[in-house]
C-alpha cells in the first residue's frame, strides 16, 4: 500500500494532484458528448443515491466519466481493471480535487489489485461498472453476500463481455449487465480507431522502432485487430493477420493482409501484437520458433494472451533493455522482446485511447448507467445490448460536436420505408 493509503483511497502520491487536475481538463476539452451529458446529470440527477463501483483504466478520460456520473448524484468509487493502466497523477486529483474515493497506483502487484478490488466492494455497490469483468467475477466468487443489493451493472470491453456471457449462460450471474462494448459507437470507433492509434503509439513509445518495412503480424481481426492492422499499414508495414474465425479471415485476406496460422507466422514476423480476448495465442512454441530480434506485445485486456510463463521457463535469460522493454535469450542464442510485460500496451507505457474517441465510450457508460437505474425491474439475469435510441443519440452528439450535419428522411421517405405495396 502507498504512503497515501486511507481507508477512502489508495493512490502513489497526493502531491500529483495538480499535474493530475490538468490532464483531466485537457481531456474534457476532447469529450463534447461527455461534457453535454454532465450538464444534464448535474440538472436530473438521475443517479442521485446510487452507490456506483467501477473497475476502469484510471486515465484522465476515465476521470471525467466519473465526474460525470458524481454529477448524477452517484456515490463512485474507483479501482484499477489493469495493474499498468492507472495514471497516478489522475488518481491524486480524482482524491483531492473531486473527492471520489480512487484505489489505483500504477505498477501494483498482484495482491495491492485484489485489495483495491475489495475496497471498492467494501463499498456495497448497487451499480457496477467493469472493463474485464475482475470487478464482476469477484463480487460473485467472492463477496456474494453483497449480491442483493445490486441492481445492475455495465462492461466496457469484449474479454469482459465474454466472460459475463459465459456466467450468464452457466446460469451464475446474478444481475442484468448493459454490454457498454457492443455499442456501435464504442466498438466500431473506441476499439477501430481507439486501439489502432493508441497500440501502435505505446510500441513507438516503448521501442522507436521503424514500422515501415516490417512484418507485423496482428493475432486477431474483431474491430480492434482491424485497427491495429489498418494504422500499421498506414505506417508502411507488411501486415499478417492470424485467425480462427473464417470470416474474419477472408475479410482480412480481402483488406489486402496477407493471412495464415500462427505457426507459420510466428517464423516471418518481426512484430507481433496479440487483440484476440483469448489465452495462450502466441503459445510457448510459437516464441520458440521466432527470429532474433522479435517483438511481442499485447492489446488485448489481459496478458494471457501470449504465453509469458513458457518465456520465462524457456529463456536462458531476462533483462530489462528499456523502460517496457524486458529481453529473453533462448538457450540457441535468440532474443524475443516482451512490452510491458504483456500488458496492455496502449495503457502501460503511453496514456491510452485519444480522449475523442473515449467521449462516446463513456457517453455511452454514463447513459446506460442511467438506463439501468430506471430499468432494472424488467431486465433478466443477463447481458444486453446497449438500447439503439441511447446509441443513435451518442452518435448525433458527436456529429453537431464536429460541425457535421447530416439528411433526414422526408414524410413521404418514411412512409415508403414503412410501406410494402409501393414497388418499381
Amino acid at each position: 500500500m502507498s504512503q497515501a493509503a486511507t481507508r477512502d483511497h489508495d493512490v502513489k502520491d497526493l502531491s500529483l494532484a495538480p499535474a493530475g487536475k490538468l490532464r483531466i481538463e485537457w481531456a474534457e476539452a476532447q469529450m463534447p458528448v461527455l461534457r453535454l451529458v454532465r450538464e444534464r446529470f448535474l440538472k436530473e440527477k438521475p443517479l442521485r443515491g446510487i452507490r456506483l463501483a467501477a473497475c476502469l483504466h484510471v486515465t484522465s478520460e476515465t476521470a471525467n466519466l466519473a465526474i460525470t456520473l458524481q454529477a448524477g448524484g452517484a456515490e463512485v468509487a474507483l479501482c484499477a481493471s489493469n495493474p499498468l493502466s492507472t495514471q497516478d497523477d489522475v488518481a491524486a486529483s480524482l482524491v483531492v480535487d473531486y473527492g471520489i474515493p480512487v484505489f489505483a497506483i500504477k505498477g501494483e502487484d498482484e495482491r495491492t489489485y485484489y485489495a483495491h478490488l475489495a475496497a471498492v466492494l467494501d463499498r456495497r455497490p448497487q451499480l457496477t461498472m467493469d472493463d474485464g469483468a475482475d470487478l464482476v467475477t469477484t463480487l460473485h466468487t467472492q463477496r456474494s453476500e453483497l449480491l442483493s443489493e445490486v441492481i445492475g451493472g455495465t462492461e466496457e470491453t469484449t474479454t469482459g463481455v465474454i466472460r459475463l456471457r459465459a456466467m450468464a449462460d452457466d446460469g451464475v450471474l446474478r444481475y442484468p449487465i448493459i454490454a457498454v462494448n457492443e455499442a456501435y459507437t464504442k466498438h466500431m470507433f473506441d476499439n477501430r480507431y481507439g486501439t489502432g492509434q493508441s497500440t501502435l503509439d505505446g510500441i513507438l513509445r516503448a521501442t522507436n522502432l521503424l514500422l515501415a518495412g516490417r512484418n507485423v503480424v496482428v493475432c486477431g481481426y474483431g474491430w480492434c485487430g482491424k485497427g491495429v492492422a489498418m494504422r500499421a499499414k498506414g505506417h508502411g508495414a507488411n501486415v499478417i493477420v492470424t485467425e480462427v474465425d473464417p470470416t474474419r479471415a477472408l475479410e482480412a485476406l480481402m483488406d489486402g493482409h496477407r493471412v495464415m496460422p500462427i505457426a507459420q507466422a510466428a517464423r516471418e514476423g518481426d512484430l507481433f501484437i496479440t487483440v484476440t480476448g483469448n489465452k495462450h495465442v502466441i503459445a510457448g512454441e510459437h516464441l520458440a520458433a521466432m527470429k532474433d530480434g522479435a517483438i511481442v506485445a499485447n492489446a488485448g485486456h489481459f496478458n494471457a494472451e501470449i504465453d509469458i510463463p513458457a518465456l520465462e521457463r524457456d529463456a536462458q535469460r531476462k533483462r530489462r533493455v528499456r523502460p517496457f522493454v524486458d529481453e529473453y535469450t533462448y538457450p540457441d542464442g535468440h532474443r524475443v522482446y516482451l512490452l510491458g510485460e504483456g500488458r496492455l500496451i496502449n495503457l502501460a507505457a503511453a496514456e491510452g485511447h485519444p480522449a475523442a474517441v473515449m467521449d462516446m465510450s463513456f457517453a455511452n457508460q454514463a447513459l446506460a448507467s442511467e438506463y439501468m437505474r430506471g430499468h432494472y425491474r424488467e431486465l433478466e439475469r443477463k447481458v444486453y445490448a446497449v438500447p439503439p435510441e441511447i446509441d443513435r443519440e451518442i452518435a448525433r452528439l458527436k456529429l453537431a460536436s464536429l460541425g457535421v450535419q447530416i439528411d433526414t428522411l422526408t414524410p413521404e421517405q418514411a412512409r415508403y420505408l414503412e410501406s410494402w405495396d409501393e414497388g418499381t
